[in-house]
């Protein structure tokens, strides 16, 4: 196994380690815990492609796990979020839901031979849920007054990648069909 899958699976042991420290401790350092770990797993996913594609190393594992991690992080910490009731979780099922969309929609596009390209919105909405996810997170770690702007920027942040998540669904959905136009013929 190689190093950049090795990262992806630390990613993915972090996972279970940020729900305990935010759903089982009731102590407010923990939760500066589970945001710096929050962050380091941020980080992996940054890290564990830069040095696949480096190191020539790019594998079908890694591109199985990689988006499986991302997942499992983002969604483990947004479910967490709803359960201490610092976010709705209208806009999580929304988030969730949405990724669950674009996944199934890659992989009917992959059957068909076709590569849809991640979109630059796609990645700000990725860069703005994390950022939310740890505004959010560090909301319950602070006096009520920095609490509340926390709280307040961190649902602001989600919003905008709510946002995101919408043009860049719209933008995969498009894309997908404009291919499958040229592959038809029609």
């Amino acid at each position: 196994m190689n190093v950049a899958n090795r990262i992806t699976l630390f990613r993915i042991f972090l996972v279970p380690l940020i729900v305990f420290f935010l759903l089982y401790s009731t102590k407010y350092y923990m939760h500066l815990i589970a945001a710096f770990i929050f962050l380091v797993a941020s980080l992996t996913d940054l890290i564990d492609g830069y040095i696949a594609r480096y190191r020539n190393e790019v594998t079908n594992l890694g591109k199985l796990l990689d988006p499986i991690a991302d997942k499992l992080l983002t969604s483990s910490a947004l479910i967490s979020l709803v359960d201490l009731q610092k976010i709705p979780a209208w806009i999580v099922v929304f988030l969730i839901g949405r990724d669950f969309c674009i996944s199934g929609l890659r992989n009917i596009a992959a059957s068909q031979g076709i590569v849809i390209q991640a979109s630059a919105i796609a990645k700000y909405k990725t860069v703005f849920e994390i950022c939310g996810i740890l505004l959010l997170i560090l909301s319950g770690t602070s006096s009520e007054e920095l609490f509340y702007y926390l709280k307040v920027s961190g649902w602001a942040v989600i919003f905008l990648a709510a946002s995101c998540a919408v043009i860049s669904g719209v933008q995969y959905f498009s894309s997908f069909w404009d291919s499958i136009d040229l592959t038809s013929g029609n």
